[in-house]
């Protein structure tokens, strides 16, 4: 029987073990079985969670529709530049002349210690990224050796009759980045075939390609419609011209009265219309046609055509170099600048190199000075740290198209739009810190990627009326009447084609406005 015992309480103890054992496994097979779930679970909610993220990117709110006419990327490209150079210089600079007889002999043409270096370096110290050439003015002489006319520097004794006014500068400009466009005068005093229709045109189109197939990359074509009154009558064939220029050179922006890329903006003093459209009815344009100047000068809203406008002006009195002119002053450059670029154009600033082929010490110095003021201005912008409000903002805070983005360096495809819904008047605010906002002038820019829009608009200053005016384009500049103070400032657009876009907002100070009575 002790035996039994001993061999009974053996077994005990296994028992117990083995349902420990059992119960242990079973514990962990369990464990296992919920750590896969709880992995499972954790796989679906992520899953989850990633496929909504992607959902919610998914429905960001798009940008609005455009409004047509668009510009091109070779017309926003030059928007952009905001200053061109023009540079006048040919046989007039040797004869004291803005447009000569045609009759000059090629001799005359000997610019000693020309420096198209010296050109290059001054316009880039200027802020300019074109310069466009005379290469042949209303006298009919070529800055290039032409093939198809002896009257060109192939008869001066500059470089022994193998200079070439246009290589010189093109391979200057190469150096520093600048790019080139050339200026080609249909009027042509010089050569016989002038007033023989198909044979000037063969003429004309013969040396366009010259210039566009000799010199590399050209960025702008200048068709001047000027000629004088007594003038031989000529049918230019514009249309071939500008299809052969398409062709020769696809990034390349044709000027002249009539476009089709960059028109005349109606006068010579460097001013846009006080309402300037970039569109316009290239249908109701001609070359040439003094009666539309106005048109010209303002544009129209409802024009078909994207078209804006170039203002040319000389920084001396003449388009070429005379020993007796001296360059503007800086205060008329200034206002030159604020009806031009501030106005929605480009300012083409002629920049006349004299007899010896250089621009002269005066024009360098006045230019110098212009870069400066337009830097003192414009490189710190007043509102920048400031709250900025607005009526309304499309697809709401987190839509992309806050009021925050027309205090950013983006003044193009970043804006503030409001919401389609909201038919009433909108408006964008700028609240300055405790100190206030000093400011004599405010900058608006629209987006026109997606077309000009705006017709009318405001600007208050804590309440009070201090500016108005009808559009603003790529860019609209207003100097005040005098130095504002204040907390709060308010532009309230009155009227719009469909939703306003505005791209960039600046207050500046201007130390070299002074108004009449201030």
């Amino acid at each position: 029987m002790g035996e039994k015992k001993i061999l009974k309480r053996k077994k005990y103890p296994k028992q117990r073990s083995e349902k420990k054992i059992s119960k242990n496994n079973s514990r962990r097979r369990t464990k296992r079985i919920m750590s896969k779930l709880w992995f499972s679970w954790c796989v679906i909610i992520w899953v989850q969670l990633f496929e909504f993220s992607i959902s919610k990117r998914e429905l960001a709110t798009t940008p609005p529709l455009p409004i047509l006419p668009l510009p091109t990327s070779s017309q926003l490209k030059w928007q952009r530049r905001e200053l061109i150079m023009f540079l006048h210089f040919g046989m007039n600079t040797f004869t004291d002349s803005e447009w000569g007889t045609g009759h000059e002999k090629p001799s005359i043409f000997n610019p000693m210690g020309i420096d198209t270096q010296q050109w290059v370096d001054v316009a880039t110290k200027a802020g300019f990224s074109l310069i466009i050439l005379t290469a042949k003015h209303h006298d009919g002489f070529c800055l290039w050796p032409s093939q198809y006319t002896e009257h060109s520097v192939i008869g001066s004794p500059w470089r022994n009759g193998h200079g070439d006014v246009v290589q010189e500068l093109v391979n200057a400009a190469k150096t520093r980045g600048i790019d080139v466009g050339v200026y080609l005068s249909p009027w042509d005093r010089h050569d016989k075939r002038y007033g023989i229709e198909g044979e000037y045109n063969e003429y004309y189109l013969a040396q366009l390609q010259e210039l566009l197939t000799r010199y590399g990359s050209v960025q702008e074509i200048w068709f001047d419609g000027a000629k004088g009154p007594n003038a031989t009558n000529m049918n230019y064939y514009f249309g071939d011209w500008i299809s052969m220029v398409n062709e020769l050179q696809g990034s390349i922006n044709v000027f002249s009265d009539a476009g089709p890329d960059v028109r005349w903006v109606g006068d010579e003093k460097g001013f846009a219309g006080s309402t300037c459209w970039s569109t316009i009815n290239r249908t109701s344009l001609t070359i040439g046609n003094a009666s539309i100047v106005g048109y010209l000068n303002t544009g129209d809203p409802k024009g078909t055509d994207w078209l804006p406008p170039e203002c040319d002006v000389s920084i001396r009195t003449g388009w070429f170099w005379h020993k007796s002119e001296t360059p503007k002053k800086l205060s008329k450059l200034l206002e030159i600048y604020y009806n031009s670029v501030g106005r929605n154009c480009v300012l083409l600033l002629n920049v006349p190199p004299n007899s010896t082929g250089l621009i002269s010490e005066t024009d360098m110095l006045r230019l110098g000075e212009f870069r400066k003021a337009i830097d003192t201005i414009f490189s710190t912008n007043l509102a920048e740290g400031s709250i900025i409000k607005a009526s309304s903002q499309r697809g709401g805070k987190t839509g992309g198209f806050g009021p925050e983005n027309v205090l950013d360096h983006d003044h193009l495809w970043t804006y503030w739009a409001p919401k389609d819904e909201m038919k009433d008047e909108h408006w964008i605010e700028i609240r300055g810190m405790k100190e206030g906002l000093k400011f004599n002038v405010v900058r608006i820019q629209e987006a026109i990627g997606l077309g000009q829009r705006i017709e009318r608009h405001e600007i208050y200053a804590d309440g009070n009326w201090v500016a108005n005016g009808t559009t603003i384009g790529y860019k609209r500049l207003h100097r005040l009447g005098g130095v504002v103070h204040a907390r709060r400032v308010r532009i309230r657009i009155m009227k719009s084609r469909e939703l306003p876009l505005i791209s960039s907002i600046g207050l500046h100070f201007d130390p070299f406005w002074h108004p009449k009575g201030t």
